[in-house]
Formats: C-alpha cells, sequence, structure tokens
C-alpha cells in the first residue's frame, strides 16, 4: 500500500524503503496525535518524538504542521480508494470491465467511508481535507474527491468519465459529505438512521441520473 501519492505538500518525495517507511511512521504518528490533543495542539517536535525520529527528518518531508495534515489527508484519500476498489473486485470481476451496478458502486464507496470515519486515526479531523484548514487556499477537498471516485467508477459502470458524470458525483459526494457529518454529531459511532436517510438520497439521486441517461 501506498504511504502517499504525489502528495503536494510534500517538499520531498521519499526513494528509498528507508525514507517511506520513516515517512509512515510520522503520518502514523501525526493521526495518532490528532486524535489525542487536536490540530491546534499538534506540533511537528510532538509528531518527532513519537514517531521516534529526529525533528530534522520532520522538516525533510513537511515546512509545517498544516502539510503533514494536507499529506495525511491524501494518504487517507488513496487509502479509501483502495479499500473501494478491493470491494469492487473482490468477487473477481476485473477492472474496466462495465459489468458494475452503480448501486453496488454507491454502497462500496459510502460503507468504506463510514468504515474509516469509525476507525482511521485522525480521520474525524483531517478527513480528505474538509475538516481542517489543508492544502491550498483554495483547494476543494470534495472536487478532489469526487474526481477519483469519477476515474475510478467510469471503467466499472461502463461510463465515459465526462463533465457530467463528475458532476453527478459532486453533488452525491457533497451530499454524502454533509449527511455523514451530521450522523457523526448525533451519535459518536454515527447514527444509523441519518445514514440510512443518507444512503435512501443518494439511490434517489444517482438513480435519476444513471438510470434515466
Amino acid at each position: 500500500m501506498k504511504t502517499v501519492s504525489h502528495a503536494p505538500s510534500l517538499r520531498r518525495a521519499p526513494v528509498q524503503r528507508r525514507s517511506a517507511e520513516r515517512l509512515t511512521r510520522i503520518l502514523d504518528a501525526c493521526a495518532d496525535l490528532l486524535d489525542e490533543v487536536g490540530y491546534d495542539d499538534l506540533s511537528t517536535r510532538a509528531v518527532a518524538q513519537r514517531a521516534g525520529v529526529p525533528i530534522g527528518s520532520v522538516y525533510r518531508f513537511f515546512g509545517n504542521k498544516r502539510q503533514m495534515a494536507d499529506a495525511l489527508a491524501q494518504r487517507n484519500l488513496e487509502r479509501f480508494t483502495e479499500c473501494v476498489t478491493d470491494r469492487l473486485h473482490g468477487d473477481g470481476t476485473p477492472e474496466g470491465t462495465g459489468v458494475g451496478d452503480w448501486r453496488t458502486a454507491m454502497d462500496a464507496v459510502l460503507d468504506e467511508y463510514l468504515v474509516m470515519k469509525r476507525t482511521a486515526p485522525g480521520f474525524s479531523l483531517v478527513d480528505f481535507g474538509n475538516q481542517i484548514p489543508v492544502g491550498s487556499r483554495h483547494s476543494e477537498p470534495n472536487h478532489r474527491v469526487a474526481d477519483r471516485l469519477t476515474d475510478l467508477l467510469a471503467g466499472y459502470l461502463d461510463r465515459e468519465p465526462d463533465d457530467d458524470l463528475r458532476r453527478s458525483f459532486l453533488v452525491a459526494v457533497e451530499t454524502a459529505d454533509t449527511l455523514v457529518h451530521l450522523a457523526f454529531r448525533v451519535a459518536p459511532e454515527g447514527d444509523a438512521r441519518i445514514i440510512e436517510e443518507a444512503r435512501l438520497m443518494l439511490r434517489a439521486y444517482l438513480g435519476r441520473v444513471l438510470d434515466g441517461s
């Protein structure tokens, strides 16, 4: 599994395995500390101490904690994508065969997102970049997620990854993001009834868009 793929916040991409493993430890420590102390009290020094690396190793990759959190958000997206891909093709269905159903794909996307919300360290604060100010000033994390899902699912659904499909997934992502965060504000593990309402709304919207085209 990749640590982080082409994160723009990285000062220097790891080349050797040892360097990649050190970056993994730094991001793991960052995630754990986010859960423990929050973003405001997070520091690069504390991350270095938790990761068991010199402070210079942290600054080799990141100039500040915002860049570090952005790389963690990017890694979350990479891992989420891998989990969705594994679930969709776990039954032996080859990628890009165009035999998938959008309902199966939607359930995989929502379910894997819920798993990360409940289990991934630091995810409740960083998410894919929505919760705290990471990335560039004008970054739109949900656009990044929607673009990734479009590229991932277009072949599975036998659809062209055109602007219409990207817009549909962006609307779905924005809707799911709002309702899932509401569910987790209501209950620590996510209110089941709100999550079910979110699933029904997504099915109704995507059914109109994808079945009617």
